[in-house]
């Protein structure tokens, strides 16, 4: 109160900057007398780790180094070699100008220059026959490399050489990326670390015949990111329909995993679970493409964060921190055999669109047909990881051409990120090290819960006007309604954002409008039906309910 009797009122303004000062004299009518900008104190930006600060990036010791000490190629090998190559091609009348060996892990790759005129496919089509001179399995036959002036031959080494998880880790290539999802899946055949992003990828199908190495693959993709990642950056949902492969990691649930709020298990094996995750995942697509909207000039998950951290966006209207959510399904035939279109469309309607949202899928099967990696599956999973299979067939399903089949096992694959194959032997990590990586991880301070995703409403959940008891609506209720009417749009989202409350909260009170005819049915992704038009017909009809 100041000398003339007067209050000053501090009302905060719209922007963030702005305080707009209203004197109020006793016995009048208050009214504004200046808006001024006041630079306030600089809070800094946030830090989405805070709430995790001490925690600890897993060290490299937890890893074994499986790496054995008879694995070296030798000299004599090398030259055997090379001149059963030269002696086979000589025999079908093909010269060469020039061989040359990189030796790799378990594959040495030997290129060669033929003599002017010589038909490449000739060569190409002579795939059988070196690989019967060597008497050797496993023989690829590249031509030409590409960027190269070479034909390239795979040959498999005779004591291979194991790579481990360690070493890849610990390599400076996957040490200093700095890509948004890193993963480093083991070496070239040229032996170089390999690591790519997932994000660019942006999903990733992992398909090859039983015992070849896709569990180990699915354990390298997992463990190169929980090296990366902090909880607060990466969630991970878990879709095990075995009940085996991924168990392992359920105890870092309230770290690093996500899940529907109902859901006892932190890895889903259920197959109505499997359904309600993935509607809940389309749900939260929807919600994260509303938020990127609402914070105006940004179009990736990326961008948004940014302008988050710098503070440029306000938690009261429901924007947050964003994590990346990879989701991994294990066995994906089975979901596919057991239930269909219901499992493949929101699949596919996810890998088309949740990009840009940071929302990523890793499906992996060992039954490589034509009816479990279908068209839609193709299209929308340009980048696909093809470990031996059995047939030229299986080979061309997933890799759209041959090679896998002519593949040694033991996690000898093939990658595709879009564009040319490149061979790499997986890394390996066996289980005692992921008991160790995890309980390292669980052993430090979490978050009290794992991350939620949003609650999915089936269409018989619904009650009935004749059940509605106003005594127990929600305290929000008769101003949702209005706000739902008002916008014309029966959003969940809407709801949440507008008075910044959770969406388990959001979603029992458009169930509440839905029992009592305010809104549709719930349709999917899909924002639900208003039936009414106007203000004046609602206050009108929640007087008839018994709502004020």
């Amino acid at each position: 109160e100041n000398e003339d009797n007067s209050n000053i009122i501090v009302i905060p303004s719209e922007k963030p900057n702005d305080i707009t000062l209203t004197v109020e004299r006793k016995g009048a009518e208050p009214e504004v007398e200046v808006t001024e900008q006041v630079i306030a104190p600089s809070m800094g930006d946030f830090d989405p780790r805070l709430e995790l600060s001490h925690y600890k990036f897993p060290p490299i010791d937890l890893l074994e180094d499986h790496r054995s000490t008879n694995s070296e190629v030798s000299e004599q090998e090398l030259i055997a070699n090379k001149n059963k190559i030269i002696d086979t091609l000589k025999n079908y009348g093909i010269q060469i100008n020039q061989i040359k060996a990189t030796i790799g892990p378990t594959v040495t790759l030997y290129e060669i220059v033929p003599a002017p005129g010589v038909k490449i496919s000739k060569i190409r089509n002579l795939e059988d026959d070196i690989a019967l001179s060597l008497a050797a399995l496993g023989i690829r036959i590249i031509a030409p490399i590409p960027g190269k002036g070479t034909i390239g031959i795979e040959v498999p080494n005779q004591n291979p050489e194991i790579v481990s998880m360690r070493s890849v880790i610990s390599s400076s290539k996957f040490q200093e990326a700095k890509f948004d999802l890193p993963i480093t899946l083991g070496k070239t055949i040229q032996n170089e670390v390999f690591v790519f992003d997932l994000t660019r990828s942006p999903h990733l199908l992992v398909a090859g015949a039983t015992g070849q190495g896709k569990s180990v693959g699915l354990n390298a993709i997992i463990t190169s990111l929980l090296y990366k990642k902090h909880p607060s950056e990466l969630k991970f949902v878990l879709i095990d329909p075995k009940k085996i492969e991924l168990s392992s990691y359920s105890i870092i649930e309230k770290h690093f995993l996500a899940k529907l709020p109902d859901a006892e298990d932190a890895i889903i094996t259920d197959m109505q679970k499997v359904k309600n995750t993935l509607q809940s995942l389309t749900i939260e697509m929807d919600n994260r493409y509303d938020l990127l909207k609402l914070a105006g000039g940004v179009r990736t998950i990326k961008e948004y964060n940014e302008k988050f951290i710098k503070r440029q966006l306000n938690p009261n209207k429901g924007h947050r921190y964003l994590p990346y959510i990879v989701v991994v399904i294990d066995e994906f035939a089975d979901l596919i055999l057991t239930a269909g279109r219901e499992i493949e469309d929101p699949i596919a309607r996810i890998a088309q669109l949740a990009r840009a949202i940071g929302i990523h899928l890793i499906i992996a099967t060992q039954r490589p047909s034509t009816n479990i990696i279908t068209g839609s599956i193709k299209a929308n999973f340009p980048s696909r990881i093809a470990f031996r299979v059995s047939s030229m067939i299986d080979s061309r399903t997933i890799l759209d051409s041959p090679g896998a089949n002519h593949l040694i096992g033991r996690g000898d694959l093939l990658i595709s990120l879009g564009g040319d194959l490149v061979r790499i032997q997986c890394a390996f990590i066996d289980s005692p090290e992921i008991t160790k990586l995890t309980e390292f991880i669980a052993a430090q301070q979490s978050p009290l819960t794992p991350l939620y995703l949003p609650e999915v409403v089936n269409d018989s959940d619904g009650a009935s006007l004749e059940s509605f008891d106003p005594n127990k609506k929600d305290e929000l209720f008769a101003d949702a309604a209005r706000l739902i009417v008002q916008n014309q749009q029966g959003s969940t989202s809407l709801i949440q954002r507008r008075f910044a409350i959770g969406y388990a909260r959001a979603g029992r009170i458009i169930d509440q409008l839905e029992s009592v005819g305010i809104v549709g049915p719930y349709e999917g992704s899909k924002a639900r039906q208003v039936l009414y038009t106007d203000l004046n017909s609602l206050d009108q009809y929640l007087k008839q309910i018994g709502v004020n």
